[in-house]
Order: structure tokens, then C-alpha cells, then sequence
């Protein structure tokens, strides 16, 4: 029996564009990304670059790019939050029949983003549908490493087989279900979060 449900954030409630920083980035003389690049991106993400250090990173691989350009390429991959999602989350909060929580790879410039885009009343809105907030940056760790899921079941007390985790990648899935989780792995355009009670 489900007592718990561990959500993902990106192309579960917000709608992303995973394509458009590289495209953005692409207009400054960035072909693909390298090794270092891919590093440096986790490293972000796991926060253990500060916000300006990142940015200031990236200068050598966009040529002639201001910060400001820099930082809106990289956030143009945050697009729109759907309403209806926001009521789904809503509801189930009020219903109280399951224990809620999100737990996201994300970084702090994607963050400011997000209230940026949402508006405060909207994300403090969502924030406050979750028992916590787990967030990578935060946490020093990412998915699909193992040690943040079993982070998430202990600090929070939380049995593996009473807990569904949702997410769009299947290498966290996988990974997840490893620990004894439940796992729906969304597929994006497919399939919406809406249809969460199928796989209670």
C-alpha cells in the first residue's frame, strides 16, 4: 500500500525545453557539450559551484557572451507551469490520504527561474502542498545516485515499498526501484502527472 509519493519537478509540473540552452548557447560558438562541460554542469547542480562562479565558467566556452546572455540560455530551458497541475497537487494535499515530497536535480539559477516565471504566490502555493522540499543543489547530491534516495528515505522516515517515486528519466527510476521503491516513469508528451492515480 502507497503511503508516500516522491514527485520530480522538471516535465512532471513544470514544462521544460531541454534542447533550448544549448541551442542559445550554440549562437555563441558552442557546438556540444564537452566532458568538462558536463562536470561543470553537475557540479552546478550538486551545488558545489556558487551561482557567479558558474556563470563566469562558462565564459570561455561562449565567445563574446555577456553573464546576462550566459544566464539566459542556460534558464531558457524553464518553460510554462500548467494550472491544472497545480490544482492536481492542491487536491491531493487536501485529500491527506498520501505523504508528499519533491525531490528535484536543480540549481539555484533555475530556482530563481522558476518564482520568476511562476510568481511567488504560485510556487509558495506549490511549496507548501509538499512535506519537504528536497532539492540537489541543497543537498550536495544528485539522482541517480543512490545515497539521495536513501537520504530522502531516512531523514524522512519513509518504508521503500510504501513509497511511489515519479520521474521522467528512467536511469532515477531505475535507479530508485533498486532500493525497493515504487517507480512510474513518466513519459513526457505521453503521459501527465494527472494520471497519478493509475499507479497507486
Amino acid at each position: 500500500m502507497i503511503k508516500n509519493i516522491i514527485f520530480d519537478f522538471g516535465d512532471i509540473f513544470i514544462n521544460l525545453d531541454k534542447q533550448a540552452p544549448l541551442i542559445e548557447m550554440s549562437k555563441f560558438g558552442l557546438s556540444q557539450v564537452t566532458p568538462k562541460l558536463e562536470t561543470i554542469f553537475m557540479e552546478y547542480e550538486m551545488g558545489l559551484i556558487k551561482s557567479n562562479d558558474f556563470l563566469n565558467s562558462l565564459c570561455p566556452y561562449l565567445h563574446d557572451a555577456t553573464i546576462e546572455q550566459i544566464k539566459f540560455a542556460w534558464n531558457s530551458i524553464i518553460l510554462d507551469f500548467p494550472e491544472k497541475r497545480l490544482k492536481f497537487i492542491e487536491k491531493l494535499k487536501v485529500e491527506n490520504n498520501y505523504r508528499l515530497f519533491l525531490l528535484s536535480n536543480t540549481n539555484h539559477l533555475h530556482i530563481e527561474k522558476v518564482k520568476e516565471s511562476m510568481g511567488l504566490e504560485r510556487f509558495n502555493r506549490f511549496q507548501n502542498c509538499f512535506e519537504k522540499f528536497y532539492l540537489s543543489h541543497e543537498m550536495k547530491m544528485r539522482k541517480p545516485n543512490a545515497n539521495i534516495y536513501e537520504f530522502v528515505l531516512n531523514t524522512s522516515r519513509l518504508i521503500a515499498h510504501e513509497t511511489l517515486f515519479i520521474d521522467d528519466s528512467k536511469i532515477n527510476t531505475d535507479s530508485a526501484s533498486k532500493l525497493g521503491i515504487r517507480c512510474w516513469n513518466l513519459k513526457v508528451g505521453i503521459e501527465d502527472i494527472l494520471q497519478t492515480q493509475k499507479h497507486l
